[in-house]
């Protein structure tokens, strides 16, 4: 005697069966997947446009956070005031830029993101 009252046994035999039937089924279909790669095609147009979308957005913040940390410590050296507005013009052009790419418009945002940076470093020869 199990302990078990009648009504938590509802399942037959036949039910068990069929359900570790589809058990098994969805076990073959995980093996049937090695490796993530199978997943995703590195050559799927989709596949490198998100790629594409998270490298520009990723680069544009990283510039941005550097540029505005690069202001603020020119900001309290004693570097002409010409040198941190650069470095947050610059940094504001990378800020454009992530969010440029963030929605698909990488093409710009690298250009956006080449002239914000080329704006830090024409602002740093002025130190």
């Amino acid at each position: 005697m199990s302990g078990r009252g009648d009504s938590e046994i509802s399942e037959t035999g036949e039910e068990q069966h069929a359900e570790s039937a589809q058990d098994v089924e969805n076990v073959e279909e995980v093996e049937k997947v090695e490796d993530l790669e199978d997943l995703e095609d590195p050559d799927d147009p989709e596949y490198v446009a998100r790629r594409a979308r998270w490298t520009a957005a990723g680069s544009g913040a990283l510039l941005a956070l550097a540029g505005l940390a690069a202001a603020v410590l020119r900001v309290t050296g004693s570097a002409p005031a010409l040198v941190p507005a650069a470095y947050a013009f610059g940094a504001g052009f990378c800020a454009f830029a992530a969010l440029l790419g963030s929605r698909g418009r990488t093409r710009r945002a690298l250009w956006v993101l080449v002239a914000g940076v080329m704006v830090m470093a024409f602002g740093d020869q002025f130190d």
